[in-house]
């Protein structure tokens, strides 16, 4: 990435982590059309409750993935074989031990946070307790398969990642259909499918790293605990896994506003938000890849290169986004048809996906900036910015959820608010140039 034309190496990098992105979303959609088809709305509605907490344990495993990743990333970039070793032996015993850790949480914490902080109705409860504590189980599959995976693309290897999907994606399709439509197990087995499609990816994920990379290839007395890796790592991360964290606690508080509207606002935020991760994925590729761009062309010293970078990825991601957007706003009605909705969730979701497939735009023009303030060692710049954006658009929604204006329609207009302040932030900081001070590594050959 650190010679040629810049949009010719990042839309290469690109498009594999896209094309990953869109099998994980695809098996997660497919998890929800099987439980909405065979297992009623209530179910599907019991499913998407879990979200939030889903995702923060997530944000976890990817900001710590991530910034681990960056730092192999940045070594790599300066040819330190030797550290790119101790990078990715410290960030792999980590990561297991998060996961490890992460699973007996969410385990126990599952009763109090679905009850108290999620305020999940009386009669859903049991079944979002089943499918969430049958998920966090797996957990440690999940943080493993991220850090594999970061590592994998630190070196460059993209595309890696799409097979370990593919594997899990298959996988985790036809075990929902045999779980739940075949079995009958409703939330637990859809829960149970996801945790063995995770373990599947995880293993398929370490085989290929082993076997492709001699450099990654530890035997067990080869693990070894860097602890200035282990510092690097947790400073790099820690900004990012807050900022997804931050993201999850926004969505936990906007989750509990939508379940005061009632099961058929439930259901459809559940497929609303579902697909509006589809408008997601263009900038959310690109970041990941900015990050690991700027990392490299960080190490090797080769800073100006980054702002060539960022323009041509800006204007690929932009056109990228009104492409799923136009076809999100066309396809609505056939979309929703899939999970089984009644007619007045099928309603509301119908307006939701419509509001948007063109707010979620604003967020394609600075999302992916993250990648490049992450890469530069200033994980910070990213965190402030989705702290600032989800508590206005928090503030926003419970401001006026019950407005004659707005009413519940603001569960999804909130995102013109928060998208707007957070195109706002990061946009200032990126031409202040106050990204490219210290943006340097500690190479110790």
């Amino acid at each position: 990435m650190t010679e040629g034309a810049p949009w010719k190496h990042i839309l290469r990098f690109a498009m594999p982590v896209l094309a990953g992105s869109l099998l994980q979303q695809l098996y997660n959609t497919a998890d929800s059309i099987i439980v909405g088809q065979f297992s009623g709305q209530s179910a599907l509605s019991a499913v998407g409750t879990t979200n939030s907490f889903v995702f923060l344990f997530l944000a976890i495993a990817m900001g710590f993935s991530a910034g681990n990743g960056i730092i192999v990333a940045q070594h790599y970039g300066a040819c330190d074989e030797k550290q790119v070793r101790r990078d990715a032996s410290t960030g792999i015993i980590m990561l297991m031990i998060m996961g490890a850790v992460s699973a007996a949480v969410g385990f126990a914490a599952a009763y109090p946070a679905f009850r108290y902080l999620v305020a999940v109705p009386e009669e859903l409860m049991d079944l979002t307790l089943q499918y969430f504590q049958i998920y966090a189980l797996g957990l440690i599959f999940q943080y493993g398969y991220n850090i594999f995976s970061s590592i994998l693309r630190a070196v460059g290897d993209s595309a890696a990642t799409l097979y370990f999907l593919l594997i899990s994606s298959v996988l985790n399709v036809g075990l929902d259909l045999l779980f739940v439509a075949v079995f009958d197990w409703g939330a637990a087995g859809a829960a149970a499918a996801t945790d063995i499609a995770q373990a599947a990816s995880f293993i398929a994920a370490y085989i290929y790293m082993i076997k492709k990379y001699p450099v990654f290839r530890f035997r067990p007395k080869e693990f070894v605990w860097d602890r200035n890796s282990a510092v690097k790592t947790l400073t790099v991360g820690s900004p990012i896994a807050l900022q997804l964290v931050i993201v999850s606690f926004g969505f936990t508080f906007i989750q509990r506003a939508v379940n005061e509207f009632g099961e058929n606002m439930t259901a459809s935020f559940t497929v609303g938000s579902r697909i509006e991760m589809y408008l997601n994925l263009p900038c959310n590729a690109f970041q990941t890849t900015l990050a690991t761009y700027a990392g490299q062309n960080i190490g090797a010293g080769k800073i100006d290169r980054v702002r060539l970078g960022v323009r041509q990825t800006m204007l690929i991601t932009l056109v990228m986004t009104l492409i799923v957007s136009l076809a999100v706003w066309f396809l609505a009605d056939d979309i929703i048809m899939l999970f089984g909705l009644n007619e007045a969730a099928t309603a509301l979701c119908r307006e939701h996906l419509h509001t948007v497939a063109f707010i979620n735009v604003i967020l394609s023009m600075y999302v992916p900036l993250f990648g490049v303030f992450q890469g530069a060692n200033h994980p910070a710049a990213p965190t402030l910015t989705a702290t600032c954006a989800l508590t206005m658009r928090v503030l926003i929604t419970y401001l006026f959820r019950y407005s004659e204006f707005f009413g519940q329609s603001i569960i999804w207009w909130n995102g013109l608010f928060g998208f707007g302040t957070g195109f706002l932030v990061t946009w200032i900081y990126y031409l202040s140039g106050r990204w490219k001070k210290n943006a340097v590594i500690d190479s110790r050959k």
